[in-house]
């Protein structure tokens, strides 16, 4: 005989299952900036890409299981293609992928016996900073419109914590990389973790292109961003130790003139 289990129960375990899955999982970020919208993510892997472009000013970034998502990028680049195709490019809007991809999911978290362990983000950038649009859609098929930044992953909230200290309007490139660096990097215990370009899968939205205005930052483009957006280890230590002085309210020790030359000296 089987056993009956409520459907509040049912989600509930779903939810769960879907959650632990995807805090197993390294974090993301979307950011806006001046010029358009960033995209971070940890990924070593330079064959396996967590953010992908979707059509000409949208793009897609997941965390998760990889095939997952995989299959929901493939499934809105088609989604994208046919609805540009029978109606007009200008048809194919982040609002209406969003919805898309909130239909699916939904679909399949009550349907399906498992969930999809992902979180997903689609991004459109438009000619105007105030017009981008960034929705984040979770694995039950809820969506968010987001504004200015955005977290995702198991790390979600905490890096969107330190996301809301450093997130200015009409920040920099490099200013936006130092935003999502630091949010990415933050530890529980209040240390940093180093984070170097290998380790991180980088793209952007760029509203100064035409047409097609997705693009990858890798190699010295991206390591000199880094540079600029990360001070120097020296540096820190200074800026930790002048802090500490300040707070403190001692000043730094300087040479006491006073004292007497020792027996000998000249």
């Amino acid at each position: 005989m089987p056993f009956y289990v409520s459907p509040e129960q049912a989600m509930k375990d779903k939810a769960d299952y879907a959650r632990k899955g995807i805090a197993r999982g390294r974090s993301g970020v979307v950011i806006q900036y001046d010029a358009g919208i960033l995209f971070v993510a940890p990924n070593p892997s330079r064959a396996l890409h967590k953010i992908s472009e979707i059509y000409d000013r949208i793009a897609f970034a997941a965390v998760g299981r990889y095939n997952e998502y995989e299959i929901l990028r493939k499934a809105g680049v088609r989604y994208a293609d046919m609805t540009g195709y029978q109606y007009d490019r200008q048809d194919v809007t982040a609002r209406g992928l969003a919805n898309w991809y909130a239909q699916t999911l939904g679909t399949i978290f009550t349907d399906s016996q498992k969930p999809f362990e992902v979180e997903i983000v689609v991004a459109e950038v438009a000619e105007a900073l105030a017009d981008d649009q960034i929705y984040r859609i979770t694995f039950d098929g809820s969506v968010n419109d987001e504004h200015g930044y955005v977290a995702m992953g198991g790390q979600a909230e905490a890096i969107a914590t330190v996301l809301k200290e450093h997130f200015t309007d009409n920040l920099s490139l490099s200013g936006a990389i130092a935003a999502a660096i630091a949010g990415l990097t933050a530890q529980a215990n209040g240390d940093r973790m180093e984070i170097t370009a290998t380790q991180l899968e980088v793209a952007v939205l760029d509203r100064s292109r035409d047409h097609r205005t997705f693009r990858r930052l890798t190699g010295a483009r991206l390591e000199s961003l880094l540079a600029e957006a990360t001070p120097a280890k020296g540096d820190q230590g200074k800026a930790r130790k002048s802090a500490a002085d300040t707070e403190t309210g001692q000043p730094p020790p300087e040479a006491d003139s006073s004292k007497p030359d020792k027996p000998g000296s000249k």
